[in-house]
């Protein structure tokens, strides 16, 4: 993108070019409004600013700043040269002040790969900026210190980062532990197994069950993020406008639990120009939908691409977008509206065929590419009152966790076992007969998809890694079967 000014002797006069929406548009007044309240002059000529190239709209009101410099370039008050290799972008105050941009980091990015030397930011935005090597990043507060630097008045403000200091220093701080919870010896082990697979999970049970802590407990059992990962969390809040004042990079993994009521659009993002939706949010951390059978069953349906693909393809008339969107899905759900279906101490209220409609919200479809599916049962009198022993603690299941993936790592996955194609899957399990046939028997008896039968073989993978074992027994088969179509695990 290239910002281009004119000025040309005339009727006074201030134009924008070049497919500029509304946010653009006004950057003329606030421009205006900055260099006069800089102190700086603003020629009472006829000002032509084109934003090339001129085919691709242009929105947002980052680019007041490359405007105002092109504008002072062009009048002569910047030095020759001054502009040479610099990208600019900021939002200007009428005073001339610059404030936060969203999406710094990815305009660094950009900046980097078109070869630029120099990016000039907001100084509030210099920190998350500067994550990104091969580009000078120079904060400046307002108009007249950005022409300090440009003029070489003052050298340019160091705001270096690394990113490994930021994810040793904030990588490991602590959220709810799974020792709060008590009781659950079954789903302690799915989310575990979860955890180190990268595995899509489904619970079903009563009110009060459990399942919202569960979920909220799993994003602590993920090994923590690395640097790449961590620039690419960064990367969609920042363009998201969701980074927290004064945070130059996240570095612990995302956990998003949207409402219900949450379109498609919310989902899997979206809109006229598009942006991430929650699935995207949740990238590389977890994604949670409590209530499942109570969204929409078009939002639902949506998440299918970004769950076999692991990204989001939006295309709105002129613009399209693709967004990453490798979260790991949880889904909470009652097995009927009253929640007491199939209870043995509570008969359902449900009138005739309600619960049958309810379960019908989630399609076979979404099922069919969910992982691990388990009921979550009634809590014992011991268990809620306190009486039982407290539960393995975070850090301890984290361990063996982050242990499985590196054994994975050893045998030459380098990916998530839930992420490996289906020949990889069938390459990294190395069954024997025996196993085989016990395969065969489920897949005959179970009435499994092929796509179903991919899932049980990356489970079973995973836990033979939590065994430490280099090959995939009947024992792992048998055990991932339980967790695939458990008894009652369907919803309805």
């Amino acid at each position: 993108m290239h910002v281009e000014a004119d000025l040309r002797p005339g009727q006074p006069a201030f134009a924008v070019v070049g497919l500029p929406d509304t946010a653009v548009q006004e950057s003329r007044e606030r421009v205006r409004s900055g260099i006069a309240n800089q102190a700086l002059s603003l020629p009472p000529q006829r000002i032509v600013v084109n934003l090339a190239p001129a085919d691709l709209r242009k929105i947002g009101p980052q680019y007041d700043l490359p405007i105002a410099l092109a504008i002072l370039a062009s009048s002569g008050q910047i030095r020759p040269g001054g502009l040479d290799g610099l990208g600019a972008v900021g939002e200007m105050a009428l005073d001339g002040t610059l404030r936060p941009l969203q999406g710094t980091l990815a305009m660094a990015e950009h900046a980097a790969a078109s070869g630029w030397a120099r990016l000039m930011v907001p100084r509030a935005n210099a920190r998350e900026a500067s994550l990104i090597r091969g580009v000078t990043v120079v904060g400046v507060t307002d108009l007249r210190q950005a022409l300090r630097y440009l003029n070489g008045d003052v050298p340019p403000p160091g705001d270096t980062v690394d990113p490994g200091e930021l994810l040793a220093d904030g990588g490991d701080v602590e959220g709810p532990d799974m020792g709060e919870i008590r009781g659950q010896a079954t789903a302690r082990r799915v989310l575990e197994i979860s955890a180190a697979g990268g595995h899509s999970l489904l619970m079903v049970g009563p009110p009060g069950g459990g399942k919202t802590m569960l979920a909220r407990r799993l994003p602590g059992l993920l090994p923590p993020m690395g640097v790449d990962d961590a620039i690419t969390v960064t990367r969609i809040h920042s363009v998201a406008g969701l980074m927290p004042v004064g945070t130059p990079m996240l570095t612990r993994r995302p956990f998003r639990a949207p409402h219900h009521t949450t379109s498609a659009v919310g989902l899997v993002g979206g809109g006229r120009y598009p942006q991430p939706g929650e699935v995207t949010l949740a990238h590389r951390g977890v994604l949670f939908l409590d209530e499942v059978c109570a969204f929409a069953p078009a939002a639902l349906d949506a998440l299918r691409q970004p769950l076999e693909e692991g990204y989001v393809d939006i295309t709105r008339g002129m613009v399209s977008a693709r967004f990453p969107a490798k979260p790991l899905l949880v889904c909470a759900g009652n097995p009927c509206p009253c929640g007491y279906r199939g209870d043995p101490d509570r008969p359902c209220t449900c009138a005739p065929g309600r619960a049958e409609a309810y379960a019908g919200r989630l399609s076979g479809p979404i099922m069919d590419r969910i992982d691990l599916q388990l009921v979550v049962p009634r809590l014992d009198a011991e268990d809620v009152v306190g009486l039982s022993p407290p539960g393995e603690t975070t850090p301890a299941i984290r361990e063996r966790v982050v242990g499985a993936r590196r054994f994975g790592r050893a045998l030459g996955r380098m990916i998530e076992n839930a992420m490996l194609s289906p020949a990889d899957a069938r390459n990294s399990c190395r069954l024997d007969g025996s196993c085989t046939r016990l395969l065969t028997q489920a897949v005959a008896r179970l009435h499994l998809s092929a796509r179903a039968h991919d899932r049980l073989l990356r489970v079973s993978r995973t836990i033979a890694d939590l065994d430490g074992r280099e090959r995939v027994e009947s024992e792992h088969i048998l055990e991932a079967l339980t967790y695939r179509r458990s008894h009652g695990s369907r919803i309805g």
